[in-house]
C-alpha cells in the first residue's frame, strides 16, 4: 500500500451562501505527499458562478482555488495516516441546480490515488424577522415585489405559519438578491443568522408548521367551551364526544331547556374551562 484515500464522498446539496465538508483519510507509506485538485463547475461552466473549494489539515487551510499556489505539500511524521477536510463553499449567486465537481489527487511521485467530491446548489430557507402582528403585510409587499421582477425568479415562496409572531420563511435561490428585496419593505426587520455559517434551515425544521393543525387538538370530553359562530354563538356548552376525523365535536348546551346534542367543527368552538 503506497497512498490510499478512505471516506464517505456522497454527493451533497448546499444553500447558496452555505457550505458542506467531507472528512476523510489520507494514508501514505512515505513521510510526505503532496496534494492537488481540480475544480469543474457545472452546467454552463463558462457561465457558473465562482465556487470556493478548499482542503484543510488539523483545521488549517492547506489547499484552495482561490490562491495561486496549486498545490500543497502534507508531512505524515510519526504516523502514516492523516485526517484531512474537504470544503466547498456555494456562491450566493447560485442557480438552482448549479454543481461543482471536484477531484483531490495525493501523490508521492510514482504512486497516487485520487477521490472525486460533488456539490448541487439547492434553494435555501430564510428567516425573516418582522414588526410584531405584522407578518401579513410583508409577505404582501415581498410577494409583490416578488411577482414584479418577471426576468429573475429569486423568490419560490413565503411562508406566514398561523400562531408564529413575527417571523416569515422566504424560500429562493439568490440569497443576496432575496435580501435586495426585503431592504425597503418597512415592517421587515432583519433575516436570522446562524452562527454556523454552513447550517442552512431544511424543510425538515419547518415541518411542523406545514401541517395543518387538528381544529380539535388539546379539547377533551368533559371541557366547557364556548360557541363562537353559527346559531348558537356566544353560547356555553360540555364537549360529549369528539371526531378526530372529521374534527368535529359534539356538545351539550348548558343553558338549554332540553339538553339536545349539537355537532358543530372544532373551530367553533372555544374551550374556557378545561375538565377536572
Amino acid at each position: 500500500m503506497a497512498i490510499q484515500i478512505n471516506g464517505d464522498n456522497q454527493t451533497m446539496k448546499v444553500s447558496a451562501g452555505g457550505k458542506v465538508e467531507w472528512p476523510f483519510t489520507v494514508t501514505a507509506d512515505s513521510d510526505s505527499v503532496s496534494a492537488t485538485f481540480s475544480v469543474l463547475a457545472g452546467p454552463d461552466a463558462s457561465n457558473a458562478p465562482d465556487w470556493e473549494v478548499s482542503l484543510h489539515d488539523s483545521g488549517a487551510e492547506i489547499l484552495s482555488n482561490f490562491t495561486s499556489n496549486p498545490s500543497a505539500t502534507i508531512k505524515f511524521p510519526g504516523k502514516k495516516t492523516k485526517e484531512l477536510k474537504l470544503v466547498v463553499e456555494c456562491p450566493s449567486g447560485a442557480r438552482f441546480g448549479d454543481n461543482v465537481s471536484v477531484e483531490v489527487v495525493f501523490s508521492d511521485g510514482p504512486e497516487s490515488d485520487s477521490m472525486s467530491f460533488k456539490a448541487i446548489a439547492q434553494q435555501s430557507i430564510m428567516i425573516l424577522k418582522t414588526q410584531m402582528d405584522q407578518e401579513k403585510s410583508v409577505v404582501q409587499d415581498l410577494y409583490a415585489k416578488a411577482k414584479a421582477d418577471q426576468k429573475v425568479k429569486d423568490i419560490y415562496a413565503i411562508l406566514s405559519p398561523q400562531g408564529l409572531r413575527g417571523y416569515v420563511f422566504v424560500e429562493g435561490m439568490n440569497t443576496e438578491r432575496v435580501r435586495e428585496k426585503v431592504r425597503d419593505i418597512k415592517k421587515a426587520r432583519s433575516f436570522v443568522e446562524s452562527d454556523d455559517p454552513g447550517k442552512q434551515t431544511t424543510i425538515d425544521d419547518i415541518s411542523a408548521y406545514l401541517t395543518p393543525v387538528s381544529a380539535v387538538i388539546g379539547i377533551v370530553e368533559g371541557d366547557i367551551v364556548e360557541l363562537v359562530n353559527g346559531p348558537f354563538k356566544g353560547e356555553k356548552a360540555r364537549v360529549q364526544q369528539i371526531d378526530q376525523s372529521k374534527e368535529e365535536i359534539t356538545v351539550e348546551l348548558i343553558e338549554a331547556m332540553v339538553p339536545i346534542p349539537v355537532t358543530v367543527k372544532g373551530d367553533s368552538v372555544r374551550v374556557i374551562e378545561k375538565e377536572k
